[in-house]
C-alpha cells in the first residue's frame, strides 16, 4: 500500500477524468490521496473533490504565490474550516523566493498565520520552501519555541541543513518525481540519510512527472515510481519502503482513516 500526501485534483486538467485517475491510483495501489489547497477562496472546490470520494482528503490554506490575494485569511479562519470531517491538514503555505509572485512579507504572514491554525487544531502544517531555506528553518525554531506543532516540508528540494532542522522539530520530509531525476543525486543522499520514520512520498500531480513518465501530466498513480527510488536510495525494497511510508503518513495525518 501507498500513498499519496499531496496531490492537486482540483486542477483543470484532471477535471474531465477524475474518477479515472482516482482509480488508476486505486488500481496502482495507492490507497490514499490528500489533494491540497491554494486559495481559502476555493476551499469548496476542494471539499468537493475529497467528498465525491472515500479515499481522498484534502487540506485548507493559502499558497505562498496566492499569500497576496488572501491578506486576511485568519488562524480562526483556517480552524474553522478545518472542522469539516475531510480537511486532514493545513496549508499549503510556506516561502517561495524563486518566484516572489506575493511580497515576502506576505508570505510570511500567511505563514505565520497558518502555523497558528496548525498549533491550535493540531493538524499538521504542509509547508512549500523554494530557494527560502535559511528563512523557513528559521520561522519554524521561532515558532516550535512558542508551541509545537506537526508539519512537512512538502515536495523537498532543499539542502541538508534544511531538512535536519525541519527533523530536529519533530517534522517530516515529502519527496516528489523531483529525487528521479538524474540530476538529483544530492537529493536522493538526504532522503537516504534521513530518519525512516520521517519520511514521506507524494507527486504534486499534475506537476513533477517522476521518471520514466518526466514530461507528462503526473498523476497519484505515478507515485510507485518515486517510491522505488526512494526505497533504491535507501537500500531497502518498494515494500519496506510503502509500508513505511504509510505508517509515517497515518502517524502524521491522524484525522484520515486507514
Amino acid at each position: 500500500m501507498l500513498v499519496d500526501s499531496h496531490c492537486h485534483l482540483d486542477f483543470p486538467d484532471f477535471s474531465s477524468e477524475l474518477d479515472a485517475v482516482v482509480d488508476r491510483a486505486r488500481q496502482a495501489g495507492v490507497s490514499h490521496l490528500v489533494t491540497i489547497s491554494t486559495r481559502v477562496r476555493r476551499f469548496d472546490e476542494i471539499k468537493a473533490i475529497a467528498e465525491r470520494f472515500d479515499n481522498v482528503f484534502c487540506s485548507v490554506g493559502t499558497h505562498p504565490h496566492q499569500a497576496a490575494e488572501e491578506p486576511d485569511v485568519t488562524a480562526a479562519d483556517l480552524v474553522a474550516l478545518s472542522a469539516h470531517p475531510k480537511v486532514v491538514a493545513i496549508g499549503e503555505v510556506g516561502l517561495d523566493y524563486h518566484y516572489d509572485n506575493s511580497p515576502r512579507d506576505a508570505q510570511e504572514h500567511g505563514f505565520r498565520t497558518h502555523i497558528a491554525a496548525s498549533r491550535q487544531t493540531g493538524l499538521p502544517l504542509i509547508i512549500h520552501a523554494r530557494e527560502a531555506d535559511d528563512d523557513v528553518a528559521a520561522i519554524l525554531e521561532e515558532e516550535c519555541a512558542k508551541g509545537a506543532f506537526p508539519f512537512v516540508l512538502h515536495c523537498f528540494t532543499g539542502g541538508a541543513d534544511l531538512a535536519n532542522r525541519a527533523v530536529a522539530l519533530g517534522g517530516y520530509v515529502s519527496f516528489s518525481g523531483v529525487i528521479t531525476f538524474k540530476n538529483s543525486a544530492s537529493l536522493r543522499e538526504i532522503a537516504a540519510s534521513l530518519p525512516k520514520d520521517r519520511i514521506l512520498v507524494e507527486t504534486d500531480a499534475p506537476f513533477l512527472a517522476p521518471v520514466p513518465h518526466r514530461g507528462k501530466r503526473n498523476e497519484p498513480s505515478f507515485v510507485r515510481e518515486t517510491a522505488k527510488v526512494l526505497a533504491g536510495a535507501r537500500g531497502v525494497s518498494l515494500d519496506d519502503i510503502a509500508a513505511q511510508t504509510s505508517d509515517n503518513f497515518f502517524t502524521l495525518f491522524s484525522k484520515a482513516r486507514r
